[in-house]
């Protein structure tokens, strides 16, 4: 039978957000969700186009700078505001 004393249990917080963020001349809802990853920031985001499909795909932040990756072609309006979605990023991030 094990002591009380030599169980733990390691709890991680959940980071999860949304951000209203001006992007392509319309405001926009980006959802945000941290990932754990070693040595890196990675984040799941998730917005929708002017049509209502779901756009997917991850920031990261390596040396200070945010960066977007994605499986599927990304609109302008997302690749022109990488910076503008980093800084709501780390604000996110502070307040959550």
């Amino acid at each position: 039978m094990r002591n009380k004393s030599d169980m733990h249990v390691n709890f991680s917080k959940i980071v999860h957000f949304t951000r209203l963020v001006k992007t392509g001349g319309r405001l926009r809802e980006f959802n945000f969700r941290k990932l754990k990853a070693e040595g890196e920031e990675l984040f799941n985001v998730d917005t929708v186009d002017d049509r209502g499909n779901r756009i997917l795909f991850r920031m990261h932040k390596r040396d200070g700078n945010w960066s977007v990756s994605s499986e599927q072609p990304l609109p302008q309006w997302i690749a022109d505001n990488v910076s503008l979605l980093g800084d709501e990023l780390d604000q996110g991030v502070i307040n959550n």
